[in-house]
């Protein structure tokens, strides 16, 4: 008897896991479902499937109707209970159904993170990080406004100049000017460098690189930039992202709207110097990438599902191979050395013409780098990049338990700057969880406001034009491996083709028009229509102590 029970134990099934072990259950309505098979079709990680099951029914038929039992076969859609094809939750099954039939719903009880390390490696994955809770910059009031109601301040009549500079602005005691019958004249007995300045807008789309999105999704933002500039007359910038750049980017007018990322891979840069001759604009500006918020000291990863044709050509690399940051050569010796000799060498390659500034993860050591910058002339700016900054691949454990806050982080540097008095002269960039909630300009008001001169936005944009369906909850978060299901982060044709590239263009001209008015409703009532208020900490006020003082600004409640 003892042999024969164990004998009968199915120890493959007594190793497997229940639905309920996984993050997302989905919920299939028999009564509604019509059988269509367009769920199972569309679901990017294969996580339902159509099968048969034998169902027992108690029927009563004929003219003496005697309820029977019989067994008949009937058509099921069930969920996977296989943690390689768990329900990520992106409800693209829902959004196919023509009768509401089926849908996931979160499960808070999920014991996901115990079984995604399968094969000895950490989970992986895109979005941002799982926090749901409300940041900092959400609970930042403006609290120093007009005691009168002017409509002269209104945003759609009163005339302003929200724009900032990107590149290291000199105090006019310094500049090798005179002035002669009101006319500006350059004093050539002073042979001295004249750092290159743009006049941009002061919030910027971020590094989201050819490769990390999908063709029509980049392409999209580079016609919604281009729109800007040329039509509504916002000098909005959109930053490459580490990878290269189309040749016919390259080598057209349009490139002075592009910030081109060189990162430590140097992916796609025998491409770009080969494009400098034939170069007919200078890019906006270059930007060297030295961390990530989102994985502070873990290089890019581009994985090997995304390394198609396409992005093969472009960045000069094989097919099909893990596309991962190498680390920094030996003869830099450290952050400040590479830093300099990085400044130096690009700033030569576009003969100085061209703002170079490095983008930092947000650390307890920023401020090192930013002092370095401080003293070198050839810096155009710092790029801090907080911890909920979003990306393309990063390890779970990097991105939930890594990283440096940007309000505070930014707030730091900007004091030191401040301290230095050299606050008006470099530029400081902040990045990392800006429009988490979807309050853009309201974030990027109180970064302002705390020091930053420009902001950069990366995950909100992809979110507000083409419809992302990721969030903090884990939900969808399938960046990194090339099964995106609107199409924004892959590479294959038959998901990239569900975008349009004309209404991804024809959303970043009204994000960024909605945004521009917003931010004119903030700064109009402080008195700031001419100049951006940066620094101007004495106009916020938050609801927490603790967060008051260490950003030293206002306590309200």
């Amino acid at each position: 008897m003892e042999s024969t029970s164990r004998a009968s134990i199915n120890f493959d099934s007594n190793h497997s896991i229940t639905i309920k072990e996984m993050p997302y259950i989905i919920h299939w309505r028999d009564d509604r479902c019509k059988r269509c098979g367009r769920c199972t079709a569309v679901c990017p990680s294969k996580a339902i499937v159509p099968s048969v099951r034998v169902q027992r029914v108690v029927s009563s038929e004929g003219a003496i109707p005697t309820p029977k039992a019989i067994r008949k076969v009937v058509h099921v859609i069930e969920q996977v209970n296989d943690m390689e094809r768990y329900c990520t939750g992106c409800a693209v099954c829902s959004l196919v159904c023509p009768n509401e039939a089926i849908f996931p719903e979160f499960n808070p009880q999920n014991k996901f993170l115990h079984y995604k390390n399968k094969g000895g490696d950490g989970y992986k994955r895109g979005g941002r990080r799982n926090d749901p809770s409300i940041s900092t910059l959400d609970r930042i009031k403006f609290t120093r406004i007009s005691m009168l109601t002017d409509p002269a301040l209104d945003a759609g009549r009163h005339e302003f100049r929200v724009r900032t500079y990107l590149g290291r602005i000199m105090s006019p005691e310094s500049l090798p000017l005179t002035v002669d019958n009101d006319s500006l004249i350059i004093d050539k007995s002073r042979d001295q460098f004249i750092p290159p300045v743009r006049e941009i807008y002061p919030l910027m789309i971020g590094s989201m690189s050819v490769g990390a999105l999908s063709p029509p999704m980049w392409e999209g933002l580079a016609m919604g930039i281009t729109y800007l500039n040329e039509v509504e007359n916002m000098p909005v910038v959109m930053c490459s992202g580490e990878g290269g750049m189309p040749p016919r980017l390259l080598k057209s007018r349009f490139l002075k709207y592009f910030i081109i990322q060189i990162a430590s891979g140097y992916f796609g840069w025998d491409e770009i110097v080969h494009c400098i001759p034939k170069m007919v604009e200078d890019p906006a500006g270059i930007e060297i990438k030295y961390g990530q918020g989102a994985k502070p000291g873990d290089g890019g990863l581009l994985m090997a599902q995304k390394v198609l044709k396409l992005i093969a050509g472009i960045r000069g690399v094989p097919m099909y191979v893990d596309l991962a940051s190498p680390p920094t050569h030996q003869t830099k010796y450290s952050i400040e050395e590479a830093v300099a000799k990085m400044i130096q060498s690009m700033s030569m390659a576009w003969g100085f013409r061209v703002p170079v500034y490095p983008k930092i993860s947000g650390t307890k050591t920023a401020r090192a780098v930013l002092n370095n910058l401080a003293r070198n002339p050839y810096a155009a700016a710092l790029s801090i990049d907080g911890e909920d900054g979003g990306t393309g691949a990063a390890y779970n454990v990097s991105m939930d338990k890594m990283g440096h806050p940007i309000a505070s982080n930014l707030r730091d540097c900007y004091l030191d700057l401040v301290k230095q008095g050299k606050q008006n002269e470099l530029p400081l960039i902040a990045a990392g969880g800006v429009g988490k909630k979807g309050n853009l300009a309201a974030n990027a008001a109180a970064l302002i406001m705390l020091g930053a001169s420009a902001v950069s936005i990366g995950k909100y944009i992809m979110q507000a034009t083409a419809d992302c369906l990721g969030d903090e909850y884990n939900r969808c978060n399938l960046c990194n491996t090339g099964k995106c299901p609107r199409g924004i982060t892959t590479q294959d044709p038959r998901l990239y083709r569900r975008l349009d590239s004309a209404k991804i263009a024809e959303r970043v001209v009204e994000v960024f028009k909605s945004a521009d008015v917003e931010l004119k409703k903030i700064f109009a009532p402080m008195g700031r229509s001419t100049e951006l208020p940066i620094g101007m900490s004495d106009g916020l006020s938050i609801d927490d102590k603790a967060m008051a003082e260490r950003l030293e600004i206002n306590y309200a409640c």
